[in-house]
């Protein structure tokens, strides 16, 4: 698994559409990830900083992310790419 956008950089040019796929998929999930820890630590008032943005906003976000990454994960099943 991809542990870093940078990881990807070459994935998203590639010519192969499943790889550009891939890397779309891995930076979704990082960026995902990103955003569930940001929100533990939230919930458990070890934030380091204090977001600007109302905690109703950022579950908005975070619950389209899930949808997008479904999406992807079900796409990638249809079109024989493994993730």
């Amino acid at each position: 698994m991809v542990k870093t956008l940078k990881e990807t950089t070459e994935m998203m040019v590639n010519p192969d559409y499943k790889e550009r796929f891939k890397a779309e998929y891995y930076q979704l999930m990082l960026r995902f990830r990103g955003l569930q820890s940001m929100l533990f630590k939230w919930d458990n008032g070890t934030l380091s900083f204090e977001p600007t943005c109302p905690r109703s906003t950022y579950n908005i976000q975070i619950d389209a992310m899930a949808s997008y990454l479904a999406i992807l994960e079900a796409r990638a099943v249809m079109e024989g790419i493994e993730l």
